[in-house]
């Protein structure tokens, strides 16, 4: 067991959360080791915390045994300098299973996915948090919600579960994110879900600080729209967010299905091969949008500087 990263903090939510890659070699198989440049950069940087087993992390794609796999490589390679969240979701036992597997490699919390099965009941979600709660040996909890349609008080009723420290509000819908903060426990940390385009708005409602793809390529960045927001310069992280839209843009295509593979194409372009995003998602990123990616990075620096890499 290595030692556990350092605790979860309200500060460290407030600020920069970057969701990590899972990188793949030629033969799909996971490749842990890449990722140690991409977490010194955002360790550098100034990012708060960094997320293992997310959906920038192509979860859903990962067996139990490499999600296991990755989460105690990103605690080794974290090694306590800033906390590690680690995701879990699936089915109710597989995910209690990746639970203990992440208390044991040393993860400062979980972060539940919310389940997209058809057929959850809001109260089976509260009994499925008690569960995943329970087997992380006592891990602060944070809720991955992607479905605000369970209702105010269901999100209330998901707040009150013993261990539930912040939800990760992934809906734009910040009118319900306020009803929910209203109606919920007083010291549940709300988050912005929704990258860097979103994280005004939630700011101004009340959810601060915010998840990020972009932290694996530019963190930079991400960490100066954070700390203009905490300033109260609104101006000035619009100014940021703006800057970087494209990257989100391009995430956004063919149905989202582009997330992954815009940050993989990115980092490749980088110099730092994180290898190609799994099915169901696009891969290779479009023709266009990879040549409209390469000319944002070039225009904002951040292209290798030895040379433009592959853009297959």
């Amino acid at each position: 067991m290595t030692s556990r990263t350092a605790p979860l903090t309200r500060a460290a939510l407030t600020g920069v959360a970057g969701i990590l890659v899972t990188p793949f070699d030629q033969h799909d198989a996971i490749a842990p080791d890449r990722q140690i440049p991409i977490i010194q950069r955002a360790i550098d940087a100034g990012v708060a915390v960094l997320t293992a087993n997310g959906n920038t992390g192509e979860f859903y794609s990962l067996t139990a045994s490499e999600a296991e796999a990755m989460v105690a490589a990103t605690a080794e390679y974290v090694a306590g300098r800033v906390p590690l969240v680690a995701g879990v979701g699936k089915g109710i036992n597989e995910a209690c299973a990746l639970a203990r597997a992440s208390a044991r490699a040393g993860a400062s919390a979980l972060m539940v996915h919310q389940p997209p099965d058809p057929f959850v009941a809001p109260r089976g979600f509260v009994d499925y948090l008690h569960r995943v709660h329970d087997a992380g040996e006592g891990l602060p909890v944070v809720v991955y919600l992607r479905n605000d349609a369970i209702g105010t008080d269901a999100i209330a009723a998901v707040c009150e579960v013993e261990g539930v420290m912040g939800v990760k509000w992934a809906t734009p819908n910040p009118m319900r994110l306020q009803a929910a903060m209203s109606a919920s426990p007083s010291h549940i940390i709300w988050v912005g879900g929704l990258a860097e385009t979103w994280a005004p708005t939630f700011y101004a409602v009340g959810a601060c600080g915010f998840t990020s793809g972009l932290i694996n390529v530019w963190p930079e960045h991400s960490v100066a729209i954070n700390l203009a927001l905490e300033a109260g310069d609104f101006t000035a992280a619009r100014r940021l967010v703006g800057q970087m839209q494209v990257f989100e843009d391009i995430r956004a295509g063919e149905q989202g299905g582009s997330n992954v593979s815009g940050v993989k194409l990115a980092l490749r372009l980088r110099g730092e091969d994180c290898g190609h995003a799994r099915p169901p998602a696009a891969w290779p990123l479009a023709d266009t949008d990879a040549v409209r990616l390469q000319d944002f990075m070039r225009e904002n620096g951040i292209l290798n500087m030895t040379g433009s890499g592959d853009m297959t």
